[in-house]
């Protein structure tokens, strides 16, 4: 999609980003490293908004990170991002964070929506990225056949990199509202971003004024091989399934080598283990030569956990201080119980270990995430952007 041109244009002043070069500092095994924890609060369709509420309050109250809440064309449900944009004014400081394909959708409006949700809930905007693959979703749209994979992730990866200039295509202090004058805009303040991809072609400026968080955090799913090059590129929290600590912190490595290779500070990035939770049993004996470590199985969506919340806890607490992950994304089998057992068991003994914070110490989810406010790329360097 090509945005219309306003009649004045400015240029854009791009800021160098230098190479990433590591340097010395404290171990990412430092037992003070911080423990981050997510949920999904998906998996039972409902049309009740007050349904998605309840768990993402409940969340709030064991101070999760964030919610996720999936979404697929090739299923019927609400849109992910209306839910939540619902839920925001119903909620003070859990992250929020819908799927939004790029696939069959506009990367414009995919980025207008998002930070208008990072307005709406005051800067706890998140957005999982993710690909549609299906001919039987192509043709609800009937503009073009379904792509292959490695195409369908490269388009994401360009969808994520305009959705980051069209962000930055304000800068902070871009709106006057000056009634005297009846100026609303420093028009020398928006940008065109003039951006072509493979797929896309983008001039902008965004019609939504920089969101609070300067770029909602971008969340990328890399189980798949085709998505861990865009997770690297764009991701400041990336999920990774692993059965095994010792299989999660190899992916963890690969992810922050690659990061580097792209530039980026390998320390800005959050990677968590996704893991699908049964809560409904109780907590199971030690097995044979497994010690004290709970155990994991495969599923048909990854890792599956199948037990009580104090072995959860175990797992967590040896999986993350062994620095495999850097925390969680958890997905109940079913939602409410799961969540409250999560939150009231398992999160509560994290917390009276004092391996996980009570409160949420910042008001956006970066805060939470231990992630700085991102420079605008077209301001001018030691700019108020």
């Amino acid at each position: 999609m090509s945005a219309t041109r306003p009649p004045h244009r400015s240029s854009p002043r791009f800021r160098h980003t230098p190479p990433y070069i590591p340097q010395p500092g404290p171990s990412r095994r430092s037992p003070h490293r911080p423990l981050y924890l997510a949920a999904e609060i998906g998996g039972q369709r409902s049309y009740d908004a007050a349904w998605y509420v309840e768990l993402a309050r409940l969340a709030e109250r064991g101070a999760l990170d964030f919610v996720t809440l999936q979404d697929s064309f090739g299923r019927p449900g609400p849109d992910a991002l209306a839910v939540l944009s619902r839920v925001a004014p119903a909620t003070e400081r859990i992250g929020l964070v819908p799927t939004v394909t790029t696939t069959h959708t506009e990367p414009f409006h995919v980025s207008a929506a998002v930070a208008t949700l990072d307005w709406v809930s005051r800067g706890r905007a998140g957005w999982l990225v993710d690909v549609s693959t299906t001919p039987a979703e192509a043709r609800l749209f009937g503009r073009r056949p379904a792509a292959s994979v490695p195409a369908l992730w490269q388009e994401a990866g360009e969808a994520a990199d305009v959705a980051a200039r069209l962000w930055d295509s304000w800068e902070d202090d871009a709106e006057i509202r000056d009634t005297s004058t009846g100026r609303f805009i420093d028009r020398d303040k928006l940008h065109y971003v003039d951006f072509e991809g493979a797929t896309f072609t983008i001039r902008g400026p965004s019609i939504v004024p920089r969101p609070p968080q300067g770029h909602p955090v971008i969340v990328v799913d890399a189980t798949g091989e085709h998505s861990v090059e865009t997770a690297a590129r764009h991701a400041d929290v990336v999920l990774v399934r692993a059965g095994r600590p010792d299989e999660a912190a190899v992916v963890r490595e690969k992810l922050r080598s690659r990061a580097a290779d792209h530039g980026r500070d390998p320390d800005t990035l959050r990677v968590l283990a996704a893991l699908t939770i049964d809560l409904g049993d109780g907590e199971r004996p030690v097995e044979p030569g497994r010690g004290s470590a709970p155990r994991t199985t495969a599923g048909d969506t990854g890792p599956h956990y199948r037990g009580g919340p104090v072995d959860l806890a175990d797992l967590i607490t040896t999986w993350h201080g062994t620095g495999a992950v850097d925390g969680f994304h958890l997905t109940p089998a079913e939602p409410r119980r799961d969540l409250e057992r999560l939150v009231n068991g398992t999160v509560a003994l994290l917390q009276h270990r004092s391996l996980f914070r009570t409160f949420h110490p910042g008001g956006t989810l970066r805060e939470h995430l231990s992630l700085a406010r991102p420079a605008n790329q077209y301001a001018p360097a030691g700019g108020t952007s």
